[in-house]
């Protein structure tokens, strides 16, 4: 099977769309759970020292993000939203002191599937994230003008 050929592609394209589903379903659930605050949710905010007034606020920006990356259009800005808030998960995680692998670094686990398949279903995205800025110059090899 030859890289750029038809059924390479869709491949590529079916498994982003499958690491794209499944990140965005996680936080889409998330996301929910947040602002339908079970008692799980009630727990983590407890241990995590977040007052669960919050948990509404947070779920509603999950959710934006999301619905951002779910669109075509927009699926770039929402990875970077999502990315950004996926960071300060981490950031709540490590303050607390949990486990490193597990619960610590799972916000990062997620947003790498985010972007893999990102890249692998955008051809647009995978322009962007593949081009290198040639040294000294300042010039790209991404002409940003085409990109629309």
């Amino acid at each position: 099977m030859q890289p750029g050929s038809p059924s390479a592609v869709s491949k590529s394209l079916w498994t982003g769309r499958i690491l794209s589903g499944l990140a965005a379903l996680f936080l889409l659930l998330d996301g929910i759970m947040h602002m339908a605050k079970p008692a799980p949710v009630v727990k983590a905010f407890a241990e995590l020292g977040y007052p669960l007034a919050l948990a509404v606020t947070l779920g509603i920006v999950e959710l934006v993000c999301v619905i951002l990356y779910a669109i075509r259009r927009t699926a770039m800005v929402g990875a970077i939203l999502l990315t950004a808030y996926l960071g300060g998960a981490i950031a709540v995680q490590l303050r607390v002191g949990n486990p490193l692998l597990s619960q610590a670094l799972f916000p990062v686990y997620v947003a790498l599937a985010l972007w893999a398949g990102l890249y692998l279903r955008d051809e647009r995205a995978r322009a962007i994230l593949s081009a290198r800025p040639q040294l000294f110059t300042g010039e790209s090899e991404f002409d940003f003008r085409q990109a629309r």
